[in-house]
């Protein structure tokens, strides 16, 4: 007995699909690395550095609030 739905039989294709993150995608990640080198340049410790990369995770998110809340009127 064979199963219908198995993917690797004979015959069967598998669907691949891809993501797109456009260049935001490559804008967040290089906010991302600046912070985390701005970050850990300037920490006094070893816990301050993992402070900064846990900032630099969080710091464009915080810039688009401020930046919106700005253009609220």
């Amino acid at each position: 007995m064979t199963n219908q739905n198995d993917a690797s039989a004979p015959g069967h294709r598998r669907r691949q699909t891809t993501v797109d993150n456009g260049i935001l995608g490559g804008i967040y990640g290089m906010a991302f690395i600046g912070g985390v080198v701005y970050y850990i340049q300037h920490a006094p410790s070893f816990w301050g550095g993992v402070l900064g990369i846990i900032k630099a995770i969080f710091w464009p998110a915080v810039i688009l609030y401020k930046a919106l809340e700005l253009l609220k009127m």
